[in-house]
């Protein structure tokens, strides 16, 4: 039978979705309960050499009125479960999202054109794309970088993979997650339809040196490992699916 629309590739995010953030012994995801395990932070911290410390802590909802220093993402916790970035399964948490923020040891925050130090609840827009609601948990990941470091383009880099690090064990535990338990499934398509307009958006993202970078198409859903900077590439063009940028294709790394 003829038709109009060929579908090119389908993605599937499950949502889990969390109402409590702890530390535990080992990560886990329970009763709607997120648990993080702390243990390898001193690893971590040994495997990079611009790192001098980590800090992790539990930012409850509607708790903001703290000292942060400055941002340089946040992110979903999500992870691939069958196929490439932009098709097949992908698992994700709502209700508690991570923040990486840095400074180097004498203070120095880890900022290119402007840094977003300060009091969190006037540093961020709570309930926009890409920030967690006033309902959300955050786990707040912070470096302190060795002196002048914080403007090291590998350095930044290595915040970004200790952050990886750090969430490996919850995303192993999200990616075996029963799909009966998901709380909200939603089903992506990347069609062509032969009669429908033709549209292409147009996003600008940083590539100006430094660590004012982009990583582009990692391996699993919002980390860093796999993927290219967008400095590398020479700031070229790149063509994404719809699904490919709603499952996590660019990474932001300041």
């Amino acid at each position: 039978m003829l038709t109009n629309e060929i579908d090119l590739r389908k993605l599937v995010i499950r949502s889990y979705h969390v109402d409590k953030v702890e530390f535990a012994e080992k990560a886990k995801i329970n009763d709607s309960c997120l648990s993080f395990s702390l243990s390898k932070i001193d690893n971590i911290i040994t495997k990079y050499p611009s790192i001098k410390e980590i800090s992790v802590k539990i930012i409850k909802p509607r708790e903001h009125n703290i000292w942060t220093n400055s941002i340089m993402d946040i992110l979903p916790i999500s992870v691939k479960v069958l196929g490439n970035l932009g098709e097949g399964i992908t698992h994700t948490i709502t209700g508690a999202y991570v923040m990486i923020t840095g400074a180097d040891e004498e203070g120095t925050q880890v900022a290119e054109f402007g840094s977003s130090e300060g009091i969190l609840a006037e540093r961020l827009k709570l309930g926009r794309p890409g920030t967690p609601s006033e309902n959300d948990y955050i786990i707040s990941f912070d470096l302190v970088l060795y002196k002048g470091k914080g403007v090291v383009r590998e350095a930044i880099i290595e915040c970004h993979k200790a952050c990886d690090d750090f969430l490996e064990d919850v995303r192993l535990y999200l990616k075996a997650m029963d799909s009966k338990l998901c709380t909200e499934k939603y089903k992506f398509y990347d069609k062509i339809r032969k009669n429908g307009y033709k549209v292409a958006i147009v996003k600008q993202v940083a590539g100006q040196g430094a660590m004012y970078d982009n990583f582009i198409l990692p391996n699993s859903s919002s980390s860093v490992a796999g993927g290219r900077s967008i400095i590398d590439m020479g700031n070229m063009p790149i063509i994404l699916s719809p699904n490919e940028y709603r499952d996590g294709a660019i990474r932001a790394m300041t």
